[in-house]
């Protein structure tokens, strides 16, 4: 099973470039995601992972993720190679998302973010609360 979690602040704001055969957005940034100990007497330690995301996540990703927003990304590692101009051979680990959240609390997080639910597409209802329904303070409630 190849499945990555990761929490952390974006360095960047996400990069948004599309293919050359199809044209399919791709974005890409990174998160810093602090190591879970700290060394006594050293600073805390964070791991820079690259991720890479498709599609529908990738514009997503580009329209709302802005450098310095704390995010949670769940996806899958792919390393990729390839051969540069004078033959020269690179890899490259990266996360490939599979899904996308906000992670900041509410207080923490800018205008634009809040006014989404924290999963990847999903818009709150028309009155602001997240629910399928209103209740007035009017309404008889059953409990």
């Amino acid at each position: 099973m190849n499945k990555v979690i990761l929490m952390g602040r974006l360095t960047r704001d996400p990069e948004v470039r599309y293919t050359q055969t199809n044209n399919t957005l791709v974005a890409t940034f990174s998160l810093a995601v602090n190591r879970r100990f700290v060394r006594q007497g050293e600073e805390r330690q964070a791991d820079f992972i690259n991720i890479v995301a498709w599609g529908k996540l990738g514009e997503f990703c580009s329209k709302y993720y802005k450098k310095g927003q704390q995010v949670a990304i769940i996806g899958r590692i792919q390393t990729r190679t390839w051969d540069d101009d004078q033959g020269q051979k690179h890899y490259v680990t990266e996360v490939v998302a599979e899904e996308a959240y906000f992670a900041d609390s509410k207080r923490d997080s800018d205008s634009t973010s809040s006014t989404f639910d924290a999963t990847f597409g999903a818009m709150p209802q028309a009155g602001g609360t997240g629910s399928d329904f209103e209740i007035s303070s009017g309404d008889d409630l059953p409990f």
